[in-house]
């Protein structure tokens, strides 16, 4: 499993955060087997296991509270194990490899209106007594709103990457590249926030920093949206990422096509950009059931 989780990370190029959850989902399927089998898993056993087992496995992991979107996941992991052990060492399970996962309702993205996302970046400047504290919050809620960054993505670019250009090249899950444009309020609020902040910053070190001059935190800006959103009265599911899910939304809204927001966001697949065409779709139907006389029982 070491070896399988080594290429994952040099030659597919995984995240440190995926590599994790594939051994954690893994190491938790064997650790089933060695106790459903009630006795060491070696390569034999893991060849020879069946329909039965792959079911006994998914319905133990159920009955652990499990969610069908996570064990989804969980199947996932090892399916791409067992697909690394019928190329190194001839183990081929079928069983494994046309188990089909449990269906998951679908989760439509949870994005704030237009002018909520707006009233979010006004309101950021009253946050923080230190005006560079409130400048630098001001550049990261816009560069996840205006550009539809992860905060992973947002957070991670460094000095050097200023002053920020029109299309930017950043590198986002799975080391994946992808040009993304940035609009000028974006830039200029990253100007302002330099402009502001009283650390003499590296150019190889981070853009963002905190009040200790370290790299900021995913967690400084969760907290910040967490403040905002309670002073507006919006609702728990406004984080920042949906603000990324407001900028695709919203895109999608304006007449932008699928294939164009799919570049922009960095979706492998055209199916997970998709889940947009729902938010739409619900919103168009609220709009008519609020207006249409039939819909209101005239």
């Amino acid at each position: 499993m070491e070896t399988w989780l080594l290429r994952l990370g040099g030659l597919q190029g995984a995240s440190d955060k995926t590599i994790e959850a594939y051994r954690r989902d893994v190491s938790g399927f064997l650790g089933f087997l060695t106790q459903y089998k009630a006795g060491d898993i070696g390569k034999r056993s893991l060849g020879a296991i069946s329909v039965t087992d792959m079911r006994a496995w998914m319905a133990a992991e159920r009955q652990r509270g499990i969610a069908a979107r996570s064990l989804a996941r969980q199947l996932s992991a090892v399916k791409s194990f067992y697909r690394w052990l019928a190329e190194v060492e001839g183990i081929d399970a079928a069983a494994v490899s046309t188990m089909r996962g449990p269906r998951a309702k679908l989760r439509l993205p949870r994005p704030v209106s237009a002018a909520a996302a707006v009233d979010l970046i006004d309101l950021v400047d009253v946050q923080h007594k230190e005006a560079w504290v409130s400048a630098r919050d001001t550049a990261v809620i816009t560069l996840l709103y205006g550009c539809g960054m992860r905060i992973s993505e947002a957070l991670g670019l460094n000095r050097f990457d200023a002053p920020l250009p029109e299309v930017l090249r950043i590198t986002g899950k799975g080391g994946k590249e992808r040009l993304l444009p940035v609009l000028p309020v974006a830039r200029a609020a990253v100007e302002a926030y330099l402009k502001a902040c009283p650390y003499d910053l590296a150019p190889d070190g981070p853009l963002f920093i905190g009040i200790r001059g370290r790299r900021l935190g995913a967690r400084a800006v969760q907290l910040l949206m967490q403040n905002m959103r309670n002073q507006l009265g919006l609702p728990a599911t406004t984080t920042p990422h949906a603000l990324r899910h407001s900028f695709a939304t919203h895109l999608l809204e304006a007449g932008g096509d699928l294939r164009t927001i799919q570049e922009l966001l960095g979706h492998a697949s055209l199916s997970t950009t998709q889940i947009y065409t729902g938010v739409d779709q619900a919103r168009l139907m609220e709009v008519y059931n609020k207006s249409h006389p039939k819909a209101r029982g005239k």
